[in-house]
């Protein structure tokens, strides 16, 4: 049985002659994903505090009937959340800073945001929309 050894070269890009069309698939409603959607910001006060002081708020709350999905989820800090508690924006006089709403971007995107990690060669393909 021969022994197999050494390395294989592997490109960073790879141009693709044909290409079938796969449905988009949605981004998951996760913690992180509305927190990069918000951009770490409170949607109430628009502070960054810490992420470990930010939390995610139902604009109505479930105990009023609200879900969880991407229109009813926003970042909040503790403050603005204590402050709110269960009652909707307007009760509490809290104007939000952006209506909450799905994201427009891909799984890749998320990818590519959370990866320190950028090649150089990946730029005229990141750029192009």
């Amino acid at each position: 049985m021969p022994i197999v050894g050494g390395s294989l070269r592997v490109p960073r890009v790879v141009h693709l002659r044909h290409y079938d069309r796969v449905r988009r698939p949605t981004v998951p409603l996760t913690r992180k994903t509305v927190m990069l959607r918000d951009g770490h910001q409170c949607q109430y006060c628009s502070k960054q505090p810490a992420i470990r002081d930010l939390n995610i708020d139902h604009v109505i709350p479930r105990s009023r009937g609200g879900n969880s999905s991407w229109e009813n989820l926003v970042t909040a800090c503790r403050t603005c959340n204590l402050r709110k508690g269960w009652r909707t924006p307007d009760e509490a006089s809290m104007r939000l800073i952006r209506a909450p709403q799905a994201p427009r971007w891909s799984l890749a995107a998320l990818i590519v945001m959370g990866s320190p990690l950028i090649f150089e060669e990946w730029n005229p393909f990141l750029r192009a929309s």
